[in-house]
């Protein structure tokens, strides 16, 4: 997979409007499409085995590498199912963190460079089990056994075929969706568009927008990422997101697409100096200094990575997830398949 700093380079070419480049990775591309299609068949065929757990497993993937709003919406999903009754945990590879062969269960004072952001930023953000490990059914296998889990969420497991799955749920970038449709390195693509097709739910991420409602059918099954509120990171108050606006803030990120964090400040009325670090990048303290004077908003997966003894005047932009009617209508039939799958497995 493509490291952080060559997929910045190449992100613009994969979303503009074509370039010559581009056709330079062609060759590439197909050998990572014959790659890709050769490891699946094998997962179906029987060799290469596949890890089945006594309990369900839901898979939150997409088809493009980046961020496409999954780990909120993992977040957001869990906590429902343990607000239903469930003992919900999160499995996730910890990317940024360091490479272990034995799954680990995330504490909420984890290192992020031991775990990874996005790992410790679920952990923090719903206080429910998170594994993290190379082998997803062994970090799954962790959570049943040590956790007491009944139910598992595998964040960005989509292509992690070595873990059975009964409920996969594919999400796609609204603003990006596909790109230029190549697969990598030539296009943004883990996976053909085809793939959708076996996918149970596949639904779209909207940024906030003034004016504009998820609710709108035109949009199909999806949801909204909103900025809700803000919180100190020193531990202190929390404010209404609207406290700045018409203001000038600062909004550091390293998030696959900070774009999208930039709109959602936009949308709330802010007047935005942005700095984008790199996907999974360290944050420093002299990142900060770009800011001068002005408050400093973060997204909750940076948030991990800032010491708040560094500077006053850091706030953490806190989101919800609003799924439309399609997507609501959906994730009620899929927790109704989850509830069914349950009763035999409670009478093991």
């Amino acid at each position: 997979m493509l490291g952080p700093r060559a997929g910045r380079y190449l992100e613009p070419l994969w979303y503009g409007n074509g370039d010559w480049r581009l056709w330079l990775l062609a060759p590439v591309a197909g050998l990572f499409a014959a790659v890709s299609a050769v490891r699946r068949a094998a997962y179906a065929a029987g060799a290469l085995s596949v890890a089945r757990l006594p309990i369900p497993v839901v898979v939150v993937g997409n088809l493009t590498v980046g961020g496409s709003g999954k780990s909120p919406l993992v977040s957001a999903l869990a906590q429902e199912l343990a607000a239903a009754g469930w003992r919900p945990g999160i499995v996730s590879r910890g990317y940024g963190g360091s490479t272990r062969e034995q799954p680990v269960l995330v504490q909420a004072e984890s290192a992020p460079a031991s775990v990874g952001d996005e790992a410790l930023m679920l952990k923090r953000a719903t206080g429910l089990p998170v594994a993290v490990g190379q082998r997803r059914a062994a970090a799954a296998r962790l959570l049943m056994d040590s956790a007491n889990c009944d139910v598992v969420i595998s964040d960005d497991g989509l292509q992690h075929y070595g873990l059975h799955r009964d409920v996969e749920i594919v999400v796609v970038d609204a603003e990006r969706e596909f790109g230029n449709g190549w697969l990598l390195p030539a296009g943004p693509l883990r996976e053909s568009r085809t793939r959708l097709s076996r996918a149970d739910a596949v639904w779209f991420k909207h940024v906030e927008r003034t004016g504009i409602s998820v609710a709108d059918p035109q949009r199909g099954p999806g949801f909204l990422l909103r900025a809700r509120q803000l919180r100190a990171l020193n531990g202190g108050e929390s404010k209404p997101v609207d406290i700045f606006d018409g203001q000038q803030v600062a909004a550091l990120t390293a998030i696959a697409h900070p774009e999208a964090f930039f709109s959602t400040l936009v949308a709330a009325g802010c007047v935005v100096r942005g700095c984008a670090l790199p996907d999974h990048a360290d944050i420093v303290s002299n990142d900060l200094d770009f800011a001068g004077d002005l408050p400093l908003l973060l997204t909750e997966k940076d948030a991990v990575k800032v010491d708040p003894r560094w500077r006053d005047d850091v706030w953490v932009v806190e989101t919800s997830v609003e799924l439309n009617a399609a997507a609501a209508a959906a994730w009620r039939d899929i927790v109704g398949r989850l509830e069914e799958l349950r009763k035999p497995h409670a009478a093991c």
